[in-house]
């Protein structure tokens, strides 16, 4: 049996949730499509999918495995498309989104140096927090921080996110350090409001007998806001300690404006992401743009030079 229609049929069964929806789309049985699930389970020797008469759900290793095989899915069909491209430029409009805040940092400078190399595409950026449905909307391509919820669509890790705990020098000169997660409750913390992020707290990884657990603590102070840039800006003010994304900081705490504290408990970090819908022919113009951000958020010093 073809290992890569087994790897096909995965994910065409795991992101439509129906063995019945994904046969449909290929037009073939579905007693077909579930013997390729079969026959891929038995290969790999692991139970990849649950499945009862009523639903399909991933197991914690099928949730695994269709990260990776959607990534080499399109890794595939981006090699055809450059064998098949051979001399042709990209072209056509494309229609991009990230959030507000990290999309004016760190994507708007990019999309005039992208176009630079590539004339015949023009491009409309949309900024917006909001949870934006790429294929309803028309978008070809978002960028999204933060972990990836099950999706049909195709996500490509661009960088890791890790958050941390910052506040100016002065504050800490004059407050005093923080030595364990539990002691923000004895300074200025500078939280989001409860309509807007963070709604679970600040994360930690704190040690727990022979190993770690990750808490989430909400401390309190007496500022608050619903932006992220007004509290990065409260922070680098010296009104208090903010946890704040790598992305938001790196550039402060290069030079020393900002300086991390309880670095000993970091949560493990949690990824920055292009998304896109899945396409069997991914065009041209977003593959390019995706190994462009790929590339200048995997160099040496960006996050500190933005």
């Amino acid at each position: 049996m073809d290992k890569l229609k087994q790897l096909e049929s995965f994910v065409s069964v795991a992101t439509r949730g129906s063995l019945t929806a994904a046969a449909n789309a290929e037009g073939v049985a579905p007693a077909i499509m579930g013997r390729r699930l079969d026959g891929l389970e038995e290969r790999l020797g692991v139970k990849l999918l649950v499945r009862t008469t009523r639903r399909i759900s991933l197991t914690h290793e099928g949730t695994a495995f269709l990260e990776d095989c959607q990534r080499l899915l399109t890794d595939i069909a981006n090699a055809e498309a450059s064998v098949s491209a051979g001399g042709v430029k990209a072209s056509g409009h494309l229609r991009i989104t990230a959030p507000a805040g990290f999309g004016r940092r760190h994507v708007a400078p990019l999309v005039p140096r992208f176009r630079e190399l590539h004339a015949d595409v023009t491009i409309s950026l949309n900024l917006s927090d909001r949870v934006v449905d790429l294929a309803g909307e028309g978008f070809d391509c978002a960028v999204r921080v933060g972990d990836m919820p099950d999706s049909s669509l195709v996500s490509v890790r661009l960088a890791d996110n890790r958050r941390l705990c910052v506040a100016t020098r002065t504050y800490l000169k004059q407050h005093g350090t923080p030595a364990h997660p539990h002691d923000l409750s004895k300074f200025d913390c500078l939280t989001m409001s409860s309509d807007a992020s963070q709604t679970r707290g600040w994360a930690f990884r704190v040690p727990k007998g022979n190993g770690h657990e990750l808490v989430h603590l909400k401390p309190g102070g007496p500022l608050n806001c619903s932006d992220g840039q007004v509290l990065h800006d409260w922070c680098v003010a010296g009104y208090g300690i903010a946890w704040r994304s790598t992305w938001e900081v790196a550039a402060e705490v290069a030079t020393g404006a900002l300086v991390p504290v309880l670095e000993d408990f970091a949560a493990p970090p949690n990824g920055i992401y292009a998304v896109f819908p899945h396409a069997k022919h991914l065009p041209l113009r977003v593959r390019l743009w995706v190994d462009f951000l790929k590339h200048h958020f995997g160099e040496s010093g960006f996050w500190q030079a933005q």
